[in-house]
């Protein structure tokens, strides 16, 4: 039975040379498709790259299960056993339109906890990663424990979408909060939003809708630098069918609950 040390060795030496390929691709014409909307685009590149990982995971691990975001794993219905979970380009609109602004994620699952987190900003070469208990690192640095930090000092990263008229919350509640932090961001790429948490480069992130593959890995790291990570409501994720995502640092976190969701 492989150990995590096995395990996290051959995913960081995976996700290394699956960014080195991307990054040969900036000079390659892509090949674009839509998926559920226009906005929802998949290239050969994130269809390539997921390939990648299934071949080398099923070869060097056949008894582990994948869950990946184009389909080219298993059918996953719960976290029984060893799960990989990847996403091959989170963001692949950043991907297409900069060049920037995306990552690699993937995590592995052991029924259900969440044991090593990789996410890598492949343009940058920063590889945020942590094995549960161990600390999180980027690259071959410790991050830092989080600090608390209170509503009116904290960076926010939010796509506006939440804070206009839409189908999956009040914007008042959300807009209410946004007047009150001291700035917000938003880069298009939950995977390196949550990384940015752990690093402490933000204060929080919040958005409405996710699925599994981009939070698995980046949950992990915020979580080993003392971060707290939920759905919007303050409950459990859902690692199979994904949702709203609260990531942020301690005393921040309890204060939007508190002041702004739960009491609406």
């Amino acid at each position: 039975m492989a150990s995590i040390k096995e395990m996290d060795q051959c995913a960081k030496k995976w996700i290394k040379e699956a960014g080195a390929k991307l990054r040969e691709s900036f000079a390659m014409e892509l090949n674009i498709e839509t998926k559920t909307n226009p906005n929802d685009l998949v290239t050969n590149m994130d269809k390539e790259t997921e390939r990648f990982f299934v071949s080398k995971i099923k070869e060097t691990f056949p008894g582990h299960r994948i869950f990946g975001e184009e389909g080219m794993g298993h059918d996953i219905n719960d976290l029984k056993g060893t799960v990989w979970i990847i996403d091959p380009i989170d963001g692949t609109l950043n991907f297409i339109h900069q060049q920037r602004n995306f990552a690699i994620s993937l995590a592995i699952y052991e029924d259900g906890v969440g044991k090593v987190g990789m996410v890598y900003d492949v343009v940058h070469d920063e590889l945020y990663h942590a094995i549960k208990g161990e600390g999180a690192y980027l690259n071959h640095h410790p991050l830092s424990p989080l600090s608390e930090v209170g509503v009116e000092e904290a960076i926010l990263s939010i796509n506006a979408s939440w804070i206009v008229t839409n189908k999956r919350i009040n914007p008042a509640i959300l807009a209410a909060l946004v007047n009150d932090v001291r700035g917000t961001r938003s880069y298009g790429s939950a995977a390196l939003e949550l990384a940015f948490v752990a690093a402490g480069r933000i204060d929080a992130y919040i958005t409405m809708r996710l699925s599994p593959w981009d939070f698995a890995a980046g949950s992990i790291l915020v979580e080993e630098v003392g971060g707290k990570v939920s759905d919007l409501f303050g409950e459990n994720l859902d690692y199979i069918k994904g949702g709203s995502l609260f990531a942020a640092k301690s005393g921040f976190h309890e204060s939007v609950l508190e002041e702004y969701i739960l009491k609406r």
